[in-house]
């Protein structure tokens, strides 16, 4: 006699995978609903929408059929009526140099400060700008003039610090932003502000924003990629987070996928030992009928994104190993990455890794570099973080370049903050240290929309104030949507009644004058 459903001498082979879900948990469910749930989910209908067209199965996610019959991709408009305009960059790839680099000591030549070295540096120049406590309480402020020499180079005749060798080789390439600057004086709400927009977390930040705009380019990997630069314990780094690359208020589905450099690039991933891949497919079949009732019973859109990453996670199986097999890479690429590219984790790597992704169609890959917080030891310190960045940098633009992806795809370099021209601490001819400098830093971008071989922006003679074109991390960030194709005004999301956007609500420009 049959005793329950699931027995193994029962008559019905009913699996569990068969079950619908009962009423009474739907009942359950629906008992757990709470104002606050219903208004939060109230302001995710643009999300909704979203999924809708990127979850269909009539046209894959970031592919359409033009008339010809070919595959058209990426570019193409979707439900946000996304891109605005025709863009010149179809992805990007963010170097994040955390910490803060010193912009005296590598790209804003100042030559007139070897004079003025141990001098108090002048109070009209400082004013009543805010200090850090770690040097507020100092009794002087001795200026610290560059401890390496500069060179022109190029055919702009671009100053670039000795310290950077092979960035100097592509400066007709870059164009070289001296006038950044930000709000925010100390690290954690300085690099939330120029990633997300905001100084506080719960934001989406710029990688979650194109993921949810633009969508995938390669549906077998994830859009918004994250590469952490394994640490120096010699240096100083300064802690980075998952709030740096998190979807904020948007669904979770667009939050940047971190690799990992050791063991497993994605944890999970592999199937279980003994289940193969029919019945792993099997599995997901099952387990996104249950997600799919769940949704219909409470609504909530993270569902949706629960079954795509379900989705993404099986079709990683095959995509993610192929991505990090390097064996195939033709010696010409080691020659130019140079050895610390066979090294997982190493900068290097990463740089090689992005530009396998670009080519792959990831939309946005952002690889963070710890350890810039140089607050003392500079001259110990600084040789040591470019000797890790400066070829990587000059490989990937390169690699890009030669393969014709710069032509579609934007490269950024940036930290959150630049550094003080006066010592922190004390001062020797052979040492000095820098404290944080939210009036002014030097970035970089090339590729796709903006002009090669520029330099935008001065600084005064104490690269503390800018003088010149001031581009503040909002209008930064306004300059990399644009060469995305987007209007950062009028890319928006309605979340606790407000119409959100990278940007922030503060006014913020595209900076025309960087643009190709």
């Amino acid at each position: 006699m049959k005793q329950h459903r699931f027995c193994s001498d029962c008559e019905d082979q009913t699996s569990p995978m068969d079950l619908s879900i009962s009423g009474d948990l739907k009942r359950e469910w629906s008992a757990c609903e709470t104002r606050r749930r219903f208004l939060g989910r109230s302001g995710k209908v643009l999300g909704w929408a979203a999924l809708a067209s990127l979850f269909g199965e009539a046209i894959p996610r970031g592919s359409a059929f033009a008339a010809d019959g070919k595959v058209s991709s990426a570019t193409g408009r979707n439900s946000l009526g996304l891109p605005h305009f025709a863009p010149k960059a179809k992805r990007a790839i963010y170097l994040f140099m955390s910490g803060a680099p010193p912009q005296m000591d590598l790209l804003d030549y100042k030559p007139n400060l070897a004079a003025e070295y141990d001098k108090d540096m002048p109070d009209s120049v400082r004013g009543n700008q805010q200090l850090t406590g770690m040097t507020a309480g100092q009794a002087r402020f001795p200026i610290a003039p560059t401890h390496w020499p500069f060179g022109q180079h190029g055919q702009t005749g671009t100053w670039v610090s000795n310290l950077l060798p092979y960035t100097a080789r592509m400066v007709d390439d870059l164009t070289i932003i001296k006038s950044t600057n930000t709000d925010a004086i100390n690290h954690e709400p300085a690099i939330m502000l120029i990633n997300t927009g905001n100084m506080n977390a719960g934001k989406p930040c710029l990688g979650a924003w194109l993921a949810y705009g633009l969508g995938s380019m390669n549906d077998n990997l994830p859009t918004f990629i994250v590469l952490q630069t394994k640490t120096n314990p010699k240096e100083n780094n300064q802690p980075v987070s998952s709030r740096l690359w998190s979807s904020g208020f948007l669904s979770s589905q667009f939050s940047g996928v971190g690799l990992r450099s050791a063991g497993d690039p994605v944890l999970y991933l592999d199937d279980p030992a003994g289940v193969d891949r029919n019945v792993r497919r099997k599995m997901l079949d099952a387990v996104e009928e249950i997600n799919r009732q769940t949704l219909a019973d409470v609504g909530d859109p993270e569902t949706n994104s629960r079954i795509a990453q379900y989705e993404m996670a099986f079709r990683m199986q095959s995509s993610i190993p192929e991505l990090t097999d390097l064996s195939k890479e033709p010696q010409s690429t080691w020659d130019l990455y140079g050895p610390d590219a066979k090294e997982p984790g190493t900068f290097a790597y990463n740089c090689l890794l992005a530009r396998r992704m670009a080519e792959r169609g990831v939309r946005f890959t952002q690889i963070y570099k710890r350890g810039w917080d140089v607050h003392d030891n500079v001259v110990g310190m600084l040789p040591v973080l470019c000797q890790e960045t400066d070829r990587g940098c000059y490989a990937l633009v390169t690699d890009l370049k030669r393969r014709g992806l710069l032509d579609d795809t934007l490269v950024i370099w940036a930290g959150e903050f630049g550094r003080t021209v006066y010592s922190q601490g004390g001062l020797s001819q052979d040492n000095y240290g820098r404290d944080h400098h939210p009036r002014c830093f030097t970035t970089w971008m090339t590729g796709a929309g903006v002009r090669p071989g520029i330099t935008y922006g001065e600084t005064d003679e104490y690269s503390y104030n800018v003088v010149k074109d001031p581009v503040h991390v909002r209008d930064f960030n306004a300059t990399i949507l644009h060469c995305l194709g987007i209007n950062h005004d009028k890319f928006t999301y309605r979340f606790q009644g407000l119409d959100q956007k990278l940007t922030s609500p503060v006014p913020a420009s595209v900076v025309q004058g960087l643009l190709a």
